[in-house]
């Protein structure tokens, strides 16, 4: 018989309990069932021995009867008058033998005060009729059929118990009689289940008594002894409840015998949670910054294709935010209704990588990867990346811009440097020649004055090359980039008066702090201010809007313009490229010099016809100062003003 301890839940479902009690519970009924198992075998016991007891009694009286019986046949029955050849003659012989032997009469009358436990005795012929009975009436008569006692004795306990506590009913022991090795009769002994439970009642009540009592002060000893020796379990759940809740430094507990080992190691194992809890914070945090400012929309699947990471970006490309998103599974975040739901569900469903396949999805084109990880040739996850393809191009182009510049400046520079030491030289001469040669017609003068304001044009054109190529040192500053662009506006009205055009500034409601070398942005904005005013020489309105975002703040210059044709829209950021007659070609290109160096970009779009819109973005300031705050909060600045 097998037994299961019932202390995990799955076979003790009670997760109220503490493992101390499950513990307790399972100890006591661990010895209530060994107790149960000790008494069953002794009520069985006593049970089995009483009925195989009543068995051998009967077998006892049934072989003395037998014996009995085998003498008084001895008489040899052809020597009289008996016809031994008729049945019935016969059978009347033997009864009268049996009847008038004195010893089987007198044995016949002793057995039942003989035995308790036996209802009747009987010796019948091979037709069932009655030779001989204890009971003198039943003499003659036919013999009712009983059943045999050996049930009783191969039954088991339960069955023996229900045999002898239920209905009255006589069992009986047959042993065969025979003569001449021919039967000619059969002893049966009859055993009352009233007699027998009458004989056994006391020894079984006793028994089930002694079990009962047993069983519940085992059940006391086991639950008290139990819960005596777990104590030290008590505490060490309270102090792993303590550590789940948080308070993973707790005071040490001197002990040197289990429990003192089992505490030690269980704070050795908070400080390693905590160190480990730290460390996760730390790599969360971490994680989290880099996944909210990381621009490309990018998702981490499980193996069942569930969402478990995902950056802030990926809200633009999918349309769902990002705390929807996570936890779900890929269909309940792609549907096929999109051009971007219907590549990822297909690639997903053929587990077939997709490498840098641009896709029009709600009117944007979207570079989209997916890679699947596996691991020992096991499919564990996958990792979806998405990002804007225009931004992509962007960022190329603005890298191939930078890397131009960079060599036009190296060239420049090495230019400028060769072509300053001749004008120098030639400059130095020219004077010498002017004051050798007093008489000078006035032609000649006018030539050599000529010469030498040519020689000076140069000179500045040099010096704006050495300008523009040197590294510059930024005297950077916390201000609010309205009121930069306030003073630009102010700067450009003359400008803009002479032309006949309207400067409108849209300000953005809020204070934009940043931190910027002044005059390079105030210059860097003026340059596009002018470009636009004189894109208008014929008159128009131009829009200058502020506003910001997450993390920058934005510019945008708007003109009414001819606009920039597209074949030179690629060049316009070029230095000296200019489309004016009296135009440097250097303005634009230091406006894009002076948003690289603060950590900012520059963008247009234009129409021919429709003018042109320039964006200038400068990151915003984490914290503003308090003259910033100050600014915001008592600055009304005006939403539009005009020129």
């Amino acid at each position: 018989m097998a037994f299961t301890l019932p202390i995990a839940n799955s076979y003790f479902p009670m997760p109220w309990l503490t493992l101390k009690t499950k513990l307790v519970i399972a100890i006591t009924t661990m010895v209530a069932a060994l107790v149960g198992i000790f008494a069953y075998l002794y009520v069985y016991q006593v049970v089995h021995t009483r009925i195989r007891d009543a068995y051998v009694n009967g077998d006892f009286v049934s072989h003395e009867i037998f014996n009995a019986a085998r003498q008084a046949l001895e008489v040899d029955l052809e020597n009289t008058r008996v016809d031994t050849s008729n049945p019935e003659e016969l059978r009347r012989a033997i009864q009268e033998t049996l009847a008038t032997d004195a010893g089987l009469s007198a044995l016949l009358q002793s057995i039942v005060g003989y035995s308790r436990i036996i209802y009747d005795a009987a010796i019948v012929d091979p037709s069932g009729r009655v030779l001989l009975h204890t009971d003198a009436d039943m003499q003659g008569q036919p013999m009712p059929p009983r059943p045999d006692f050996d049930r009783v004795l191969r039954s088991g306990l339960w069955r023996q118990v229900a045999i002898v506590y239920g209905p009255p009913q006589v069992y009986e022991i047959r042993m065969p009689l025979e003569r001449g090795g021919a039967p000619f009769g059969v002893i049966r002994i009859g055993l009352s289940t009233t007699f027998m439970k009458s004989e056994m009642r006391p020894q079984l009540n006793r028994a089930l008594l002694f079990s009962s009592v047993a069983i519940v002060v085992s059940l006391f000893l086991a639950a008290g002894l139990s819960n005596l020796v777990l104590q030290p379990l008590e505490a060490i759940g309270r102090r792993l409840d303590r550590m789940s809740a948080g308070e993973l430094e707790l005071p040490a507990d001197r002990r040197a015998d289990e429990y003192g080992v089992v505490t030690t190691k269980i704070d050795r194992l908070g400080r390693q949670m905590r160190d480990v809890k730290e460390i996760f914070s730390a790599l969360k945090e971490n994680l989290d910054q880099i996944m909210a400012n990381l621009q490309d929309g990018l998702m981490l699947f499980t193996r069942d294709w569930r969402v478990v990471l995902i950056s802030a970006s990926a809200e633009r490309f999918t349309g769902c935010a990002r705390a929807e998103m996570l936890g779900r599974r890929l269909e309940e975040v792609f549907t096929r209704e999109s051009s971007l739901g219907r590549l990822v569900l297909d690639s997903f469903e053929r587990r077939q990588p997709v490498a840098g396949c641009e896709i029009e999805s709600a009117g944007r084109c979207i570079e989209v990867a997916l890679d699947f990880i596996a691991e020992g040739g096991e499919s564990i996850g996958a990792l979806l990346t998405m990002r804007d393809a225009e931004s992509v191009r962007r960022i190329e182009n603005e890298i191939e811009f930078s890397r131009r510049l960079a060599a036009i400046g190296r060239l420049t520079s090495g230019v400028a440097h060769e072509v300053k030491n001749p004008i120098n030289a030639i400059v130095v001469h020219l004077e010498v020649l002017r004051e050798t040669l007093h008489d000078l017609d006035p032609a000649s003068r006018r030539h050599m004055d000529i010469i030498g304001s040519e020689i000076q044009r140069l000179d500045r054109v040099v010096q704006t090359l050495v300008d523009f190529t040197r590294p510059v040192e930024l005297k950077l500053a916390e201000t609010d980039l309205q009121r930069a662009v306030e003073e630009v506006v102010l700067l450009a009205a003359p400008e803009a008066e002479r032309l006949g055009v309207q400067i409108e500034r849209v300000s953005a409601g809020v204070a934009l702090p940043v931190k910027i070398d002044l005059d390079l942005v105030k210059q860097a904005v003026l340059n596009v201010v002018i470009n636009g005013v004189q894109a208008m020489s014929g008159g128009g309105v131009l829009s200058i809007r502020l506003g910001r975002d997450e993390t920058a703040a934005l510019v945008e210059v708007q003109d009414e313009g001819g606009g920039i044709p597209l074949a030179i829209q690629d060049k316009i950021f070029n230095l000296y490229f200019t489309t004016k007659e009296k135009g440097s070609g250097i303005g634009l290109a230091m406006t894009y010099r002076v948003m690289q160096l603060h950590n900012g970009s520059v963008e247009f779009e234009s129409e021919l016809g429709r003018g042109a819109t320039f964006r200038l973005r400068l990151p915003l300031c984490e914290s503003p100062t308090a003259v910033v705050q100050e600014a915001t909060n008592s600055g009304q600045w005006p939403v539009v003003s005009g020129q």
